[in-house]
């Protein structure tokens, strides 16, 4: 039998994103008598946690919640992890003499483009070097071309859209930088998520919502119902990219104008309590529900007549795969991944990436019955361009050929 594969691959923590999922789903469904795989997080903390399998060695360099406020009691343990983090990134021999015990590495593996600089300054020189890009680096602050040409240094490059590829393909000066690249969809369980949808909601009492020291409470406002208004669901990390300032906006815009429909949105992040100020400072806390943290979305999304993407950029939007598959009426911002995901509008409305464009999108969803006719015909057939062992398959592939 083949000698396992050394692997350490790097990640923030396991907080409920997009890449966190995929990354956990991905090493739920590998082999785990052809490697052996160090999980190194800079922060032991995350819901996924624990869904990563029990033979894969987690390390961690902070344990416990990510710190997103700036009271004077948390200054101190927030600046300790900071130095700490940074002092291992400029001495990365420390860190792998250190928490990893001097281990040598067959492959190392940036699991989001953050991870780049902790990889590529790894003293391990032998070790081939892995990245999994899960954003259109065009639209994130601070990449510039030149910034971006430096994944360029790594043995490949995952990208998860079109749009990421031909971003890589148009910055590489040459054959060779051109074969680093491979476009890989995520890999997402579709079962899954049909199981998940058919359970139960969350009660009232497990509804949370960010306090000052960081924990949920329960929201006081009831979770909308789509029985006398329609309800649009959006699920994600409570980022500025996420646009869920747009989503407010336009709701109450429509609201003005007569047209009665409930927001139910779906996620935290550290924008957590701006977005909830801003539900406030518009007065739509009766009809816009920020619903939190949940472990499974999923039975919300198959009870909302309308699924809305807002956000301002994105690398391949997975929750749409999920909208998909739960055969939901999309309403999508023109960003990286939709068209590809949306077949061009086959299987949702693709709006201008702006607030006006998500404005007209869910006015012309509540005001036109007759919208979604042709879309949700499409979708009863839809078919992913990939699935779950195929994107597996690929990336187990891309690691055993190095």
């Amino acid at each position: 039998m083949a000698e396992k594969k050394n692997i350490l691959i790097r990640i923030g923590s396991l907080r409920h994103g997009g890449a966190e999922k995929v990354l956990v789903t991905f090493l739920k469904n590998l082999p785990n008598d052809k490697y052996e795989i160090d999980l190194l997080l800079n922060l032991y903390s995350g819901k996924y946690l624990y869904e990563v399998p029990d033979w894969i060695n987690i390390i961690y360099l902070n344990k416990g919640e990510m710190i997103t406020t700036n009271r004077l009691q948390d200054i101190p343990q927030k600046a300790a992890r900071v130095i700490y983090q940074k002092a291992l990134n400029k001495f990365p021999k420390l860190l792998y003499n250190g928490k990893l015990k001097g281990k040598k590495y067959d492959i190392e593996f940036a699991a989001i483009h953050g991870m780049r600089d902790e990889i590529l300054n790894s003293p391990l020189k032998s070790s081939k070097k892995i990245v999994w890009i899960h954003n259109d680096l065009s639209e994130v602050k601070g990449y510039s071309d030149i910034e971006i040409r430096k994944f360029f240094r790594f043995d490949k490059i995952l990208v998860i859209s079109e749009k990421i590829e031909h971003l890589f393909h148009n910055l590489a000066q040459n054959q060779s930088e051109r074969d680093k690249i491979v476009k890989i969809y995520n890999p997402l369980d579709t079962e899954e998520i049909i199981r998940k949808s058919e359970e139960e909601s969350l009660k009232t009492e497990d509804r949370r919502q960010k306090t000052e020291d960081g924990r949920w409470k329960m929201e006081d406002t009831q979770l909308p119902t789509s029985n006398i208004h329609p309800t649009f669901i959006s699920v994600g990390t409570v980022f500025p990219q996420k646009g869920f300032d747009r989503l407010l906006k336009v709701h109450k815009k429509l609201l003005n104008e007569g047209f009665k429909h409930k927001i139910l949105i779906v996620g935290d992040g550290y924008d957590f309590e701006n977005i909830k100020n801003l539900k406030s400072e518009l007065a739509v806390d009766e009809t816009a529900t920020m619903l939190g943290f949940t472990d499974n979305p999923y039975p919300y999304f198959k009870n909302a007549d309308f699924y809305v993407l807002s956000s301002r950029y994105e690398g391949f939007p997975t929750v749409l795969f999920e909208a998909i598959t739960l055969k939901k009426k999309i309403i999508a911002t023109d960003v990286s991944g939709v068209r590809e995901m949306l077949k061009d509008g086959k299987y949702g409305i693709i709006v201008e990436n702006s607030e006006e464009g998500i404005y007209e999108g869910m006015k012309k969803a509540i005001s036109d019955q007759n919208a979604f006719n042709t879309i949700l015909s499409e979708l009863s057939h839809a078919e992913m361009p990939f699935t779950l062992e195929k994107s597996v398959e690929k990336i187990a592939e891309v690691i055993d050929n190095l």
